[in-house]
């Protein structure tokens, strides 16, 4: 987590002041820090822990800034600092501490001060507010404040017991800065909480020898016993007492800084970005309730297998007509499926193959029936060709609108099925044939060899077949037709995009109308609007257009079980509500 991480201190005689943070560094350590191979100047044991590993040889050839009386540092000057310590933490000559993260190669790094004179500012100015003007209610607590400019704090103020101190206690604070003002506040409840058992056990420690030297020697008894003095001349006698000495741990800066350097890294593991897609679309909502209803089926057919087993030929049939009027059992992830979808590799691939090898008008005839929901017949020999045109083909409705009987022996109705898939001996009736609600496209054998250009290296290439698309009302060529297949054609015929571009598009535009239905479905079903309304509504959407109208009131039919519950049972909510009122 690009962060700091420091512990602030309320001086008597200087005001706020920072004592000790720790920062991340994601470069190589500035100049004049040792790498290791300086020996014998304040070595410490190193330690692993959770992967960082600590050690206290570095910048032996750099004091601690707060111990610097050099103009050019960017910390306080000397003649600011208290005598006893009270202002810093580190002894004059201390190197510092850092951690190696041997993960990601970060380094943590603690001192007294940042060495950078932009960060030093930035946690100078949150040190002062933090314990100045940025405070919580009792004086004790969490805060969140801060600006683009200088950073976004998230503050934690505590007291410390100090037996020689004005009140007993001494005023500090942990902050934690940084520029992602999001990242920060979705970090709150884990920053809370572990800052929190820091200051349980300063605190801890603290009031253990708070109460040490209580017991040896009361101050409150002496202080009202002694004569009244000058303020000034008092907080200058004991103003200035360590947190070391305060808590009795010689170790203390050390442990802060294992806890820092832990704090910094475990809040930077535990949120990452990732692509947030938001709500389910209405694709993936009805693929869901199919695949809920097929699992209950399918519990139904193992439950009363016992009882059917004399006539399990029967069943087999049964299961033939069940994959022909219940077509959406295609999509289920089984190994037949896998195995038919990769020999049909070969034949359609998308819908820019299907339009190149059928021609721009024979194609926009078919695909103006497939958007309106006119039903969609391919009579062919090849039922791979048939299933790979319908797996194109379907690619422009939402799933919930597509309905397929792969291949069969006989013409079946539109209620049941608007792609059908038949043999090229079945009939299929006359009044079908002049219907303006049905696209007929007849698979022939070509007339002569490469009819038509081989475009993919396939195994089998369409060159030896001959489309024929028949209507009883073609679409004119001049005829406007629904906005999405115009936009659908724009995509087909840039060759800028790949096909993966396309499919992409495909998915932008059903969402695009899908969320128009949507409205529709409201407008009309729900609220029953007049048709005045309706008409107002639909110039809004963009869709007033009479193949764009039936468009949507076909798309209608797509709209998932779970979209439409839920859109009634919030609309006819607050009415029950106002009735029990």
């Amino acid at each position: 987590m690009n962060a700091i991480v420091a512990l602030c201190h309320f001086c008597e005689l200087h005001g706020p002041r920072t004592l000790f943070c720790t920062e991340v560094l994601h470069s190589p350590l500035p100049q004049g820090a040792g790498s290791g191979d300086i020996s014998g100047q304040n070595e410490q044991a190193e330690e692993e822990e959770g992967g960082i590993q600590m050690s206290s040889r570095i910048r032996s050839h750099s004091p601690a800034e707060g111990a610097s009386a050099d103009s050019s540092s960017p910390g306080p000057k000397k003649s600011d600092m208290c005598e006893a310590s009270g202002c810093r933490s580190l002894a004059g000559g201390h190197p510092g501490y850092v951690s190696h993260d041997k993960e990601t190669s970060i380094k943590y790094v603690s001192h007294q001060h940042p060495n950078h004179p932009q960060l030093f500012s930035i946690v100078r100015q949150a040190c002062v507010r933090s314990l100045s003007c940025e405070v919580c209610p009792g004086r004790e607590g969490p805060i969140f404040f801060g600006d683009e400019q200088h950073g976004f704090v998230f503050s934690h103020t505590f007291f410390i017991k100090d037996s020689l101190a004005r009140g007993f206690q001494r005023w500090y604070s942990i902050i934690t800065i940084m520029m992602d003002r999001i990242y920060l506040i979705n970090s709150w409840p884990f920053l809370l909480g572990k800052i929190r058992g820091i200051i349980d056990e300063l605190q801890g420690k603290a009031l253990k020898v708070f109460e040490a030297e209580q017991f040896g020697c009361p101050q409150r008894a002496q202080r009202m016993n002694t004569a009244f003095t000058p303020f000034l001349h008092q907080r200058n006698g004991n103003a200035a007492r360590s947190l070391t000495s305060l808590t009795n741990d010689e170790n203390l800066w050390a442990c802060l800084h294992t806890s820092f350097a832990w704090l910094l890294k475990a809040c930077g593991s535990r949120l990452t970005e990732k692509l947030l897609e938001g709500a389910p679309t209405e694709d993936t909502l009805v693929q869901m309730e199919k695949l809920a209803d097929l699992k209950e089926e399918s519990e139904g057919w193992d439950g009363s297998e016992e009882e059917e087993k004399p006539s399990s030929q029967p069943d087999v049939v049964e299961g033939q007509e069940l994959s022909k009027s219940c077509p959406e059992t295609s999509l289920m992830p089984d190994c037949n499926s896998w195995n038919i979808a990769h020999r049909r590799l070969s034949v359609f691939r998308s819908l820019r193959h299907m339009r190149q090898v059928l021609g721009a008008s024979a194609f926009r005839m078919l695909a103006w029936h497939v958007l309106m929901g006119n039903q969609v017949i391919w009579k062919a020999q090849d039922m791979d060709l048939v299933q790979s045109a319908f797996d194109v083909l379907r690619t422009m409705l939402p799933i919930g609108c597509v309905r397929i009987i792969p291949y069969s022996d006989q013409y079946e109705e539109a209620y049941r099925c608007n792609f059908l898939g038949l043999s090229p001996h079945v009939q299929i009736p006359p009044h079908i044939l002049s219907s303006e609600f049905a696209v007929l496209v007849e698979v022939r054998a070509a007339t002569r060899s490469s009819l038509y250009p081989t475009l993919f290296d396939d195994e089998q290439s369409l060159n030896k077949y001959e489309f024929v698309v028949t209507s009883g009302s073609p679409v004119a060529a001049d005829r406007v037709g629904p906005t999405i297949l115009n936009k659908i054609e724009a995509a087909l015929t840039n060759q800028n995009l790949s096909v993966d571009v396309v499919d992409q598009c495909l998915v932008c535009l059903k969402e695009e109308w899908m969320n128009k239905v949507k409205v529709l479905f409201k407008f009309t079903k729900v609220d029953s609007r007049p048709k005045e309304d309706t008409q107002k509504l639909l110039s809004i959407l963009g869709a007033a257009e009479e193949d764009n109208v039936k468009l949507l009131k076909f798309w209608m039919t797509g709209l998932s079980k779970t979209y439409k519950s839920h859109l009634m049972s919030t609309v006819r909510s607050p009415t029950s509500s106002e009735s029990r009122n």
